[in-house]
């Protein structure tokens, strides 16, 4: 019985606002420093990006990837041909914006479906994450007609302008944005504003499973959210029929225990840390949670213009139960170390992977230490410990508090420790504005800006 961390929302370089180390060599670098078992390729659709895969990747016979300089000895992390599309068009008098991850068992089911993309007038040059015209219905009905076994799975579910529930440009149900199709939408993205149980107030998504991953667009963000699989076997033996079973299982009804894999749980971001949590108006300083809006109205009481509603709201507006009807309560500790890291679970729907709130690793550091993000102080110590305590997702979920304070001080080891208790302060964000995680309280010594987009640029 092995567990494999899986971040299978990734960007390549060939993206718009992404750092340019961002190869297939430096991204299994950092998957290992993370304690990744397999991540995505990203943006497989575009052409150059597609021409170093053929040249970096070698097919494992099992529908992964590996890189073709990796060890027998050391053969993770495996790589999972993804990608993600934005599909802008109009669909019942209503402008649509939804990114859409495509997930494919081999390359040359990959190569068929942008071929049939660049046939259908779509430009898979543009960017890595390609602007195409075609409808969701569309998208589902060319690749599914390609390759059977792909998965299609709404990215950042809830964002207001660029998905699939988006209160800006989405749609109210997976039934109305992909047609005939729904039913082959085995899962949803929770995105970084949104987290499991949030989700499970949706009725409609009762039958999908929850997803969560990173949509990294450098390699320290890569693994801020992620999904963990269990696996009756070693890491290495990991295959895509694996992951689609453990995916598809609740859709299609089967009973997950009788699975080689299955969905154990999900690494979440704090959903109030992600840009458009809360509804507001950034170049008016608004920012209200749900009970003001519907107090106040969703229109700026500075300017008059229409707030743009967050996450936490647009939620509501679709849910079918509120969160005290999921009963939530502490579940098992994640991980398997002394750490007490304690996961979130429904006694509602107690065969709901349960999900635990982490902060990254450099982001505690940073604060600890009173430091920025991309200060040589903070890197240093992120190193020593994920050189000498173990990769980064051991130290977060499992690693003894003083084997940490012997490497990186008391300091740090305390913060992982506030961490792992949920000890935390939280500004939610809202209008594209990231919110603020606090470790330490206003006054205690260490406090830092731990800014989200100082991390864009580090290599």
């Amino acid at each position: 019985m092995s567990e494999i961390i899986a971040d299978l929302q990734i960007h390549s370089r060939f993206s718009r606002a992404v750092s340019p180390a961002m190869t297939l060599p430096n991204i299994a670098m950092w998957a290992r420093r993370k304690g990744i078992g397999v991540v995505a390729t990203g943006d497989w659709t575009h052409p150059m990006w597609f021409r170093e895969i053929e040249r970096d990747l070698e097919e494992t016979g099992n529908g992964l990837l590996r890189l073709k300089s990796a060890s027998d000895n050391n053969p993770l992390p495996l790589f999972l041909l993804a990608t993600e599309v934005s599909c802008i068009y109009s669909q019942n008098g209503k402008g649509r914006r939804v990114h859409t991850l495509i997930w494919v068992p081999s390359i040359d089911s990959a190569r068929k479906i942008s071929r049939e993309m660049t046939r259908r007038g779509c430009n898979l040059l543009s960017d890595g994450r390609p602007i195409i015209g075609l409808t969701s219905i569309d998208v589902a009905e060319l690749v599914f007609s390609i390759e059977p076994k792909a998965l299609v799975i709404p990215a950042h579910a809830w964002t207001p302008w660029f998905s699939v529930f988006g209160s800006m440009s989405g749609f109210t149900s997976l039934e109305e944005a992909f047609g005939q199709y729904a039913p082959r939408i085995y899962a949803v993205e929770t995105g970084l504003s949104s987290n499991p149980s949030m989700n499970w107030q949706i009725p409609e998504l009762d039958s999908r499973a929850i997803v969560s991953f990173s949509d990294a667009h450098s390699g320290p963000k890569l693994g801020r959210e992620a999904t963990v699989f269990e696996l009756d076997g070693p890491a290495e033996t990991l295959s895509y029929q694996h992951i689609y079973d453990a995916i598809s299982a609740r859709s299609l009804g089967i009973d997950e225990k009788t699975l080689k894999a299955r969905i154990s749980y999900t690494i979440e971001f704090y959903p109030e840390e992600g840009k458009y949590h809360w509804s507001g108006h950034r170049a008016c300083s608004i920012r209200w949670g749900p009970k003001e809006t519907a107090k106040n109205g969703t229109t700026c009481p500075v300017c008059g213009k229409t707030l743009t509603q967050g996450v936490e709201q647009r939620v509501g507006e679709l849910s079918g139960r509120t969160e005290e009807d999921l009963r939530l309560s502490p579940g098992a500790s994640a991980g398997k170390g002394s750490a007490n890291v304690r996961m979130t679970k429904s006694n509602t729907f107690p065969d709901r992977p349960p999900f635990v709130m982490m902060v990254p690793l450099i982001e505690i550091i940073a604060e600890s230490i009173g430091s920025p993000v991309a200060s040589p102080k903070v890197q240093a110590p992120y190193t020593r410990l994920t050189d000498e305590v173990g990769n980064e997702f051991f130290i977060l979920l499992q690693a003894d508090t003083r084997a940490i304070a012997a490497v990186a001080g008391e300091r740090i080891a305390a913060g992982i420790d506030r961490v792992r208790k949920g000890q935390l302060t939280i500004d939610p964000g809202y209008d594209g504005v990231f919110g603020v995680v606090k470790i330490w309280k206003d006054g205690e010594k260490g406090v830092a800006d731990t800014s989200k987009e100082q991390l864009t640029l580090l290599p």
